[in-house]
């Protein structure tokens, strides 16, 4: 459908003179009776009736209406969603609880004024693909994984390490401890099915595997952070790992005990990712909050792998 047509309508219909119509869209009377023709034969109705007083809206015209006032609204937005600067900032977060929606969260707090849409999208492979197609301008990933350097145009930083906490039952054989030594952890049967082999998550767990000789199962379907909750609170056996900051609501009578890890506490760490000539000016924003607000990292007494970047 014609676009030019469709607003031609609108522009008749609410100054009710086909002149004063061609001048607020600066054409010839002609252009705007071609245009209106044109959308009748295409819609297969009249939309309008000529009276001595100027055009006014059939019945078909008056059930049009609104939807073409929609069909321009919804063309301003598409135009307004390619353009920088006018267009929201689009961010990936990975997933709703975690810490990346935290920090994108308290950013919207400090710049209310600046549009967002948050996405979440699975593993590194596609975040990166559509950093540089522009269908996002930002993610929050652990950069880099073993063997798989980001690209050249790919710039990141580094600006939140999240300490790991050990989530137990009631009734495990560490629920009453106040903290927990990775050492202690050995021998312990930690379940996380939603560990994905070749993701960057997989790839932190197996070198904390590695490094202190824990007991890490990713077996069975992963029906999602409640039925977690519920296993783990029903089964003395297992615990799980789970981010200082994710958020989670379980049911009181779950009993559940979130327990500080330490000597050392392996971190996760967060980086943020972009494309390096991305103009937006969103993007410069949210950069600036983070290095303002975003605690240190590598700091004494933690564990990150050795392949996770410095910076």
């Amino acid at each position: 459908m014609d676009l030019n047509a469709v607003r031609t309508f609108v522009s008749v219909a609410d100054t009710g003179q086909f002149q004063e119509a061609a001048a607020e869209l600066a054409v010839t009377q002609q252009a705007v009776s071609k245009r209106i023709a044109a959308l009748e034969r295409n819609l297969g109705v009249r939309l309008f009736t000529r009276t001595a007083r100027g055009a006014e809206l059939t019945i078909d015209g008056q059930a049009f209406l609104p939807h073409a006032r929609e069909l321009l609204r919804v063309a301003e937005r598409a135009v307004a969603s390619v353009h920088t600067g006018r267009r929201p900032l689009r961010v990936d977060i990975i997933a709703s609880r975690g810490a990346a929606s935290g920090l994108m969260r308290a950013f919207h707090r400090a710049h209310p004024e600046i549009d967002l849409d948050v996405v979440m999208l699975f593993d590194i492979e596609t975040a990166v693909a559509a950093i540089r197609s522009g269908a996002i301008d930002a993610s929050f990933r652990a950069v880099t994984m073993p063997g798989r350097p980001l690209p050249d145009d790919i710039e990141s930083v580094r600006v939140l390490d999240e300490p790991l906490q050990l989530l137990t039952g009631p009734a495990h054989a560490l629920a009453g401890a106040r903290s927990v030594t990775v050492a202690q952890l050995a021998g312990h049967r930690i379940w996380m099915p939603g560990i994905v082999p070749g993701t960057e998550w997989a790839a932190y767990y197996d070198d904390l595997v590695a490094e202190f000789g824990l007991t890490i199962e990713a077996t069975g379907p992963n029906f999602g952070s409640d039925a977690l909750l519920d296993t783990v609170a029903d089964t003395p056996a297992l615990a799980t790992f789970m981010g200082e900051q994710t958020r989670l609501v379980w049911p009181a009578d779950h009993g559940l005990r979130r327990i500080p890890v330490t000597d050392p506490t392996p971190v996760y760490p967060h980086s943020l990712l972009w494309h390096r000539d991305n103009p937006h000016p969103a993007l410069a924003a949210l950069r600036a909050h983070l290095a303002a607000t975003a605690a240190g990292h590598a700091a004494a007494g933690t564990w990150t792998p050795g392949w996770v970047m410095p910076r």
